[in-house]
Parts: C-alpha cells; structure tokens; sequence
C-alpha cells in the first residue's frame, strides 16, 4: 500500500507530467526515492528547474493521497501503475505513457488487439451507422474496440462493441468519478461491464477541453490503429490520428460527402494516405493480416413476430421517416407506431431526432 501511496503522490506533484515522472523514477528507483530525493539531485534531472524541485519540497500529499485512495477503495476503481501486470503493453511503449491508470472494470491480455474507432461529436446518420456497424464487425472478431465515450461517433462505436458481443475500452478524459456527457451513463455503465473505463485524471477531474487532447494519446497508444469517422478539419480525432502516426499505429478514415464539412477531416486523411475503409473487414486485413475474401460472421436475425418482421424489413442503417415505414409496410399508424416501440426498447432499431427509424 505504501508504494502505492507514492505512485499516486508523485503522479499528483505539481509540475510533474508523464515524461518527467519516467525520469524522476529511473533516476532514483522508484516513485518513493523520488518523492524523498534532495533538491541537489532533483536539480540534475533533465527538465526540473528551480520552480519544479521547490513546489516537490513544499508538497503536501500525504492528505490528499489518503482522500484519494479511500475515494478509490469507495467507487470500486482500481489503480494499475505500469510496473502492474495489467497495465496495457502497448500503451506501456508510448513516449509518455500515463504512469497510473484509474481502472472501473477489467484490462485484459486479449485488448492487445484493439482498434480505436474515433469521430464527429455531431455525426450524420451515416457516421453514426457507418461507426456502429464498424465497431460491432470487429468485435465480433475478437478485436477489443477504444473509443472516448463522448457523444456522437464514440458512443455509435461502443454500443456497436457492446452488440457484437466483445470488449470495449472508454478512454475518458476527466475523472472517473465523473460522467461525461451526463446522458452517457448507462453507457458508461456498460462498457465497464463489458471492458473498462479508464483514466489517467485524479478523481474529481473536471472535463476541460485541454484534457481531450491529453486522453487522445492513451486512446491511440491502447490500439493498433485508428479509424476515424467523420471529422472536420479541425476536429480532435485528427489529433487522436497524428497521435496515431507518431506512435507507429495504422490510421483508417471512413470516406465522406465531398460537400459535407463534417467529413472534409476524413477526406483530407484518406488524400494524405490513410487507408480507406468502409467495413471491419477492412481493417482487419490490415492488423491481422486477413484475406481480404474471408468474410465477416454473418448477424442473427432477432427473433420476431411477423408482423414484427415485416416492419423490421422495411427498415436498413439509412434512416426512413416514419411515413414511409406504413406506406411500405400497409400498416395502420397506431399499429406502426406501437411495433416501432418494441423494436427500439427490444435493440433491434433506433430512433432518430424527425421520427426517422433505422436498423440497430
């Protein structure tokens, strides 16, 4: 317990980032000896200056890291430093990989075959089918899917995981204590459940926008590549991807209407040599070196009623509006009305903002 006081102190130092904290740790042994090194050694450490080695010697962590991990042992979170067996190899290898990580759920060996699918915060339909369907194709694989758990494309990712069946990793970039968009949280809930949540943020961490850019690297370190799903130029999945690139991952981008701003960032990727990629198979040629004939298993078929099934027929990924399910359909409005209910609290469709339904 005592090491791990001194991890979670020297994590929370003032002035103390990933990088530094790899150094301070090869330099004296372990976070503990650099917690108690003298100023004249912390001072021949490259990158501490006189204003890091004077706020290290006024800290004051024993209270805070006792708040912490009695807050920890309270929500069931666990703490994996690097030195943990748990600790994602891959992510270990970055150049500044996070030396704690805030665990709600379980990291396994098998995540080490993950992809991180990442994008728009306000997707187009076809975003969000394209990043659901994505998801749930490599999870179906076995591929342990990395997202953000943030609106839009993160959250088409993780719930297309979570049908396929597989694992999922949410990378958060706040405390995990705290859930962010609100309206996640039984998402949040699930991919706990199904994978893990994780951060590498003190509890109580708010969602600031410089801490995005920061959580961004753990998503692409987490993974053998990126594939990205509608982005603007100036979009924060564009920075997952360069991340991507600096780490020796591969980077995918799911092409986009020229017109559409939303996917100019997309296009861009694709004109600077992302591949393009359009379904799971095409990733997973990539990382796991498949032919690019082997097809993907094909999905059940829920299992309904007829009347059920013949609305749920009328339906594919594109959205329809509702007047057109009971033209096609020739069913009555009420009747429509009220299997289109049972087929959204059953999974098996969505509904869209317009009274627009699609195939779950």
């Amino acid at each position: 317990m005592s090491d791990l006081y001194h991890w979670v102190a020297l994590s929370m130092a003032p002035g103390v980032g990933c990088v530094l904290f790899k150094r301070l740790v090869s330099a004296f042994g372990n976070p503990g000896g650099a917690l108690r090194a003298p100023a004249k050694d912390l001072k021949r450490i490259e990158g501490i200056g006189p204003k890091v080695v004077a706020s290290l010697r006024r800290f004051d962590w024993k209270p805070r890291v006792e708040k912490e991990l009695l807050s920890v042992e309270k929500i069931g979170v666990k703490l994996v430093t690097w030195e943990d067996e748990e600790y994602p190899f891959s992510l270990k290898h970055i150049y500044d990989p996070p030396p704690l990580l805030y665990v709600l759920g379980s990291l396994r060996r098998k995540d080490e075959v993950a992809v991180a699918v990442v994008g728009s915060r306000n997707p187009t339909s076809y975003g969000q089918a394209a990043a659901e369907r994505i998801a749930m194709g490599l999870s179906r694989r076995g591929v342990t899917v990395v997202s953000g758990l943030a609106r839009g494309v993160d959250t088409a990712a993780h719930r297309g995981a979570i049908a396929g069946g597989g694992r999922t990793i949410g990378v958060l970039g706040c405390g995990i204590d705290i859930i962010y968009p609100p309206e996640n949280r039984a998402l949040y809930d699930r991919v706990a459940s199904q994978g893990a949540v994780i951060s590498e943020f003190p509890l109580g961490t708010p969602p600031e926008s410089d801490h995005f850019p920061i959580r961004n690297r753990v998503i692409s370190g987490l993974s053998r590549g990126v594939a990205v799903v509608e982005a603007t130029l100036r979009s924060g999945s564009l920075i997952t991807a360069r991340f991507a690139l600096e780490q020796g991952r591969d980077v995918f981008a799911v092409p986009g209407n020229v017109d559409s701003a939303r996917s100019a960032g997309t296009n861009r990727l694709i004109k600077d040599g992302a591949k393009l990629v359009t379904q799971a198979e095409d990733i997973l040629e990539e990382i796991l070196h498949l032919p690019e004939s082997q097809p993907a298993e094909a999905l059940p078929l829920p299992n309904l009623s007829e009347e059920e099934a013949k609305v749920f027929s009328v339906l594919g990924r594109e959205s329809i509006h509702i007047d057109q399910v009971i033209s096609r359909s020739a069913f009555s409005s009420p009747k429509v009305a009220a299997i289109l209910l049972s087929l959204e609290l059953a999974g098996h469709i969505k509904q869209l903002p317009g009274m627009r339904f699609a195939k779950a």
